[in-house]
């Protein structure tokens, strides 16, 4: 590093970004050779375990063996050519058998220099597995259709010619007795690096459109839920629009039944439906790449893809569309349902109130003849008290007209008493105002 850049604070992941363009480098393979890739479904537990496989591999063949595992891990041993790749759900596995080889083409195959038992134990679950058999166009191989489709046990092909003649590329995309696809390419003017990119869009290809149709049987399986929930959201709505004395509670019960198995189908299938849209697009761009010339009377891989690939692909993006729809429509009926429900406690508030209202003015009017009551009641014994001090008085020498006094003291007591408690009354009141 220059001691400009020394001096400079380097990004800690600049090395791998500018690593990334050549982590999984073109293969060159020649013409002929013989391939077989493997895709399997790998979880995180099974990670390493494949790691520890591949290193098993490189002991039994005598060769030294990878101590740190790698996005891209590639190398030969004599013949065979090994190459595993990861990805985020699956590893692939690509062996290459560089052996010359006057046997017919898919007599031996990519894995044949494998040590035996070894490809059995391989971890993992496979998606895809399928035999290239690369030859040059000088062997033969590029005369009849009827004679390429011997070796496809008969079976209807899909081949075209890409790269502007280049090559000539056969296929049926189905799976033969040994349970592996078949792919044979007929080399006419490539190189080994062009034959290396060819190959590796193919495997692509069909890796891919496997993965993408991962999700056809999920939309299959939740496609008749979603049209008995569309069924009942529907009859829901409906009571809430018609209906203006309905059961909330059993409505609100359905309708959160419904969003709860819309979550449930959400959780299992959003990852898988758009996982599905990126290897289509996948696809759809490797396919551009092949630049492809028609064969006459067959359909290549392009018109193929299209016919039989996309259809699968709208239908789980219209799976996935519709459960998103669905989801919106049910918050949207919980929102009038909630909107009813405030709507009916509102009017039961408004009901309370009033009905307090009137209890309120009741219990004013009880309290006001309750205070007229208190008013004589308090008045009397005021009295009463006041004719013991005036008889008290009197015994004592002083001489007075005690009926007199008495009659001018009761309206005076009354009157006292009546203004002491309207002053009390009226002082609460202004409490009750200020807080």
């Amino acid at each position: 590093m220059s001691a400009l850049l020394e001096s400079l604070e380097i990004h800690p992941l600049r090395d791998d970004l500018y690593n990334e363009l050549h982590s999984r480098p073109f293969q060159v393979i020649p013409s002929p050779a013989r391939i077989t890739h493997i895709a399997v479904l790998t979880t995180p537990e099974q990670r390493q375990q494949q790691f520890d496989h591949l290193q098993m591999l490189s002991r039994e063949l005598g060769y030294p063996v990878p101590e740190k595992e790698v996005g891209c891990f590639e190398q030969t041993f004599g013949t065979l050519r090994v190459r595993r790749e990861m990805h985020m759900e699956f590893a692939s596995y690509t062996f290459i058998n560089l052996a010359g080889s006057d046997s017919e083409p898919f007599a031996d195959t990519g894995i044949t220099p494998l040590p035996e038992g070894w490809l059995e134990q391989l971890p993992g679950t496979v998606i895809a597995a399928f035999h290239l058999d690369i030859l040059p166009a000088e062997c033969g191989a590029d005369g009849d259709p009827e004679y390429i489709r011997q070796y496809f046990e008969g079976l209807r092909l899909v081949g075209s010619s890409p790269k502007e003649g280049a090559a000539k590329v056969w296929s049926t995309f189905r799976l033969h007795k040994d349970g592996f696809g078949r792919f044979m390419v007929v080399n006419h003017k490539m190189s080994d690096s062009q034959l290396g990119r060819l190959t590796q869009r193919l495997m692509e290809i069909e890796t891919y459109r496997l993965m993408s149709l991962l999700a056809l049987p999920v939309a299959r399986k939740i496609s008749p839920a979603l049209n008995d929930m569309d069924q009942k959201l529907a009859v829901i709505t409906q009571a809430l629009a018609d209906e203006h004395d309905v059961d909330e509670q059993t409505l609100l019960a359905q309708l959160t039944n419904i969003a709860a198995r819309i979550e449930a189908f959400r959780a299992n299938a959003t990852f898988r439906f758009s996982a599905t849209r990126a290897y289509h697009r996948l696809v759809l761009t490797r396919l551009e790449e092949l630049r492809e010339d028609e064969l006459s009377g067959h359909l290549t891989l392009t018109e193929f893809m299209t016919r039989r690939l996309t259809p699968a692909v709208k239908t789980c993006e219209a799976v996935s569309e519709r459960l998103e729809d669905l989801s919106r429509r049910v918050d949207r009926a919980s929102d009038m349902m909630r909107t009813r429900v405030e709507l009916a406690i509102q009017s039961q508030n408004q009901q309370l109130l009033s009905s307090m209202d009137r209890r309120s003015k009741i219990q004013l009017m009880m309290q006001h003849t309750v205070e007229g009551f208190s008013v004589v009641a308090i008045t009397y014994y005021l009295i009463g008290l006041l004719k013991l001090v005036l008889d008290s008085v009197y015994e004592a020498g002083i001489i007075f007209n005690k009926t007199l006094t008495l009659g001018i003291a009761i309206p005076a007591t009354l009157a006292l008493v009546y203004l002491s408690v309207r002053f009390v009354h009226h002082h609460f009141i202004r409490m009750a105002k200020r807080q």
